[in-house]
């Protein structure tokens, strides 16, 4: 069973993990995605909860429905999922900008932090 944090709604949490997985390439345009029933299982939660998370997706047009044989990967959700976890990405990187200004954070200090960690 999956942890999910209390800050977003559960089916938002499941969405963005699908998209996630799509991102990774787990699931490639027009590959089947696991039905309602079975991310409910995987996830331990209410056949609804995963039900609002797919419609959630299917209105982004990140997935679609093909009736009788489930969801699948729509053939623009790459380019989709990616522009918004950009836009997603660049708030909370001003917000962490504004952070360090207040704490006297420099860029210098981030990229001998980047270098420490031998990610860079």
């Amino acid at each position: 069973m999956a942890e999910f944090n209390n800050e977003r709604p559960i089916y938002v949490q499941m969405a963005d993990r699908l998209c996630d997985e799509i991102l990774a390439g787990t699931y490639k345009a027009d590959d089947r995605v696991p039905s309602v029933r079975e991310y409910s299982a995987m996830f331990g939660v209410n056949m609804n909860t995963s039900f609002k998370a797919f419609e959630q997706l299917a209105r982004d047009g990140i997935i679609y429905n093909r009736r009788g044989l489930g969801y699948f990967v729509a053939p623009d959700a790459l380019p989709i999922i990616t522009e918004r976890k950009k836009k997603e990405f660049m708030a909370r990187l001003l917000q962490m900008f504004r952070q360090m200004r207040l704490l006297g954070i420099s860029i210098d200090d981030i990229k001998r932090l980047w270098e420490d960690t031998n990610l860079g």
